[in-house]
């Protein structure tokens, strides 16, 4: 990778909250399926299982005290298998299915207290939900479909097929406006679900498996699409999958659920690496570390470091005092400009020439949220460790390769120590 002036990153990362205040908040939410809700709910509090409730009620404990809060911009994913009550979860955000207790604040107005009208209003101006289905409506076309929601507001016919068509450069589908439902594939069937949902800017989009009936290459494009899609609009995503390695993928946090209790919310790298259970532990026990642990989980401190306005003979003498063979050259502010190597250091003091004659520029530079799997792949290729800059072009560490063999050594160790 060249590095004139600027440096040029392998990996983005994906920018902070800029915001400290939750746009949805989840509050004790309980949710019994069954006829004498209030029954069920006395027997939980008196100690009873989610089992014990049913065979002595016959009502479903879905979801049981859940409480967590998203930020603005955030992927939040919901994970657990069939039955742990996630899709559920998620039906209650939006209130398609009605909670039996509990709040759910939205932009802080708890819409479990809403009437109907309220509850629309908010449908319309903040939710987008997304179907494993795709759920089209199969008489109307693709651009029909897309701008529903925008007819059912109102929308001037000429405002809302420009918004449609727009909508559809976005997801790949421009030209396919007159196609008919019947006519796509179904990742192009799921790009039109998510164009739609996104044609009427929604703050929050609810994603229920959204792309588990999709055959693994065409789902892989779809989690590609959708990270692009997130880069440039920054919406809030709250995600439902069974799947690990989709969650490990798309979310900047994550809820593991079991039996409709959350067992534990984090990272990914805080779920793999601290499993807070047995469950969880178990849950993960197969997941390739190489796709998880990023650069800043094994990057090194890069000292030294020779200073652009050094000569050759400042960063020979660094070398040879710290037994190294090549180093980084930054400018005050530590921006990266390149690598010296011990010889072409030498070579430079005896012909009397300057550090810019003998700097390196073609290096392999990453961020530092890449995974180790690209990591490992560009330090293959270079003869050069692997210089972590951020968004700024700052030099912030430094990866070889025996600190990528060491990390995954020590996580294997911390892996067997647990079990």
């Amino acid at each position: 990778m060249k590095l004139e002036g600027s440096v040029i990153f392998e990996k983005l990362s994906r920018e902070d909250s800029t915001s400290l205040q939750p746009i949805v908040s989840v509050k004790g939410l309980t949710k019994v399926f069954g006829q004498d809700p209030g029954k069920a709910l006395v027997l939980h509090r008196s100690g009873c299982s989610k089992q014990e409730i049913h065979e002595e009620t016959g009502e479903t404990l879905a979801l049981n005290n859940v409480s967590f809060e998203v930020m603005p911009g955030e992927i939040f994913v919901l994970m657990g298998l069939s039955g742990s009550g996630k899709s559920t979860l998620l039906r209650c955000i939006n209130r398609l299915i009605e909670p039996t207790e509990g709040e759910i604040l939205i932009d802080g107005e708890d819409i479990v207290s809403m009437c109907q009208e309220e509850l629309r209003a908010i449908r319309r101006r903040k939710l987008g939900m997304i179907f494993q289905n795709f759920a089209l409506l199969p008489h109307r076309t693709v651009l029909d479909n897309v701008v529903f929601g925008l007819e059912v507001l109102g929308i001037p016919e000429a405002e809302r097929y420009r918004k449609g068509e727009e909508v559809l450069r976005m997801v790949g589908l421009d030209g396919y406006g007159a196609s008919m439902p019947s006519h796509l594939s179904g990742g192009m069937k799921q790009r039109v679900g998510l164009a739609r949902a996104l044609t009427s800017d929604p703050d929050i989009l609810l994603m229920d498996e959204a792309f588990s009936a999709l055959d693994p290459l065409i789902r892989r494009d779809m989690q590609d699409e959708l990270l692009e899609i997130q880069q440039r609009l920054a919406k809030t995503i709250i995600f439902v999958t069974h799947d690990l390695d989709e969650a490990l993928k798309l979310g900047d946090r994550i809820a593991l659920m079991k039996d409709g209790v959350i067992v534990q919310i984090g990272t990914p790298e805080e779920i793999l690496t601290n499993p807070e259970n047995a469950y969880v532990e178990r849950f993960v026990a197969d997941v390739d570390l190489t796709r998880v642990l990023s650069a800043s989980d094994v990057m090194r401190r890069p000292e030294p470091v020779a200073q652009c306005t050094a000569g050759p003979r400042v960063a020979l003498h660094l070398m040879e005092e710290h037994d190294i063979t090549g180093i980084f050259v930054v400018t005050r502010q530590r921006l990266l400009r390149g690598r010296v190597t011990l010889d072409d250091a030498a070579g430079a003091v005896r012909g009397r020439t300057s550090m810019k004659d003998i700097l390196i520029t073609d290096l392999p530079v990453v961020a530092p949220d890449a995974t180790l799997s690209d990591i490992i792949s560009l330090i293959i290729k270079s003869p050069y460790p692997v210089a972590v800059v951020d968004d700024a072009g700052r030099l912030r560490g430094v990866i070889s390769r025996g600190a990528i063999l060491a990390a995954l050594a020590r996580k294997g160790e911390d892996a067997h120590a647990v079990a």
